[in-house]
């Protein structure tokens, strides 16, 4: 079987590679609509919308598009991608000291263009950090890592240091839940729950 993975992410690129996985890139390239009345569900369907736009480009190929998307929440607020240095400061302040969750959706689409077989669902992971000086959090931004990842750090770089415990899947937090996605893959393809 064909992957496409329809991701920029180099986090989830390199996921897959370390998996063994055979697949190709190709980054779906629209506009995110946020819809869902809670994490799960905003994370599936931004998924979902990824999956299914590269799906669409590629008419009558047999292969199988996955999609992702992961969102950092603490107490109930998404928290995306910084806008800059004083945003990223400031979701990093929050987290400090607390734990959040982190849900990765992921979407598999196969099958035909007019009956596409969807299969998605998603993965939570505790993230609690330890306390944070105000001189470690502006050397960390000072690095430039926080600027592409939801809730500004990433659990595998620099910031590493700060987290105290997770409960769930490591990877997940990385932006793959890649044990479930085998799991999932080796199951097979099926409509959607």
């Amino acid at each position: 079987m064909k992957y496409i993975l329809a991701s920029a992410s180099p986090r989830r690129k390199e996921l897959l590679t370390q998996a063994g996985f055979d697949f190709d890139v190709m980054p779906a390239d629209i506009e995110e609509i946020m819809a869902g009345n809670n994490p799960p569900e905003i994370v599936m369907n931004l998924a979902r919308q990824k999956a299914l736009h590269v799906f669409k480009t590629l008419p009558g190929e047999s292969c199988t598009i996955i999609g992702a998307d992961t969102v950092v929440v603490y107490n109930g607020e998404i928290l995306g991608k910084p806008s800059g240095a004083k945003e990223a400061y400031d979701m990093l302040s929050l987290l400090a000291d607390r734990t959040h969750q982190v849900y990765t959706g992921v979407s598999l689409v196969t099958g035909s263009a007019k009956a596409p077989d969807i299969r998605t669902f998603y993965e939570k992971t505790d993230v609690t950090f330890y306390p944070v000086t105000r001189q470690d959090l502006q050397s960390y931004i000072a690095t430039g890592d926080p600027f592409d990842k939801a809730g500004a750090y990433g659990i595998q770089g620099p910031f590493a240091i700060h987290v105290k415990c997770i409960k769930g899947d490591y990877n997940n937090v990385v932006g793959l839940p890649i044990a479930r996605l085998y799991h999932e893959l080796d199951r097979g393809i099926c409509h959607e729950q």
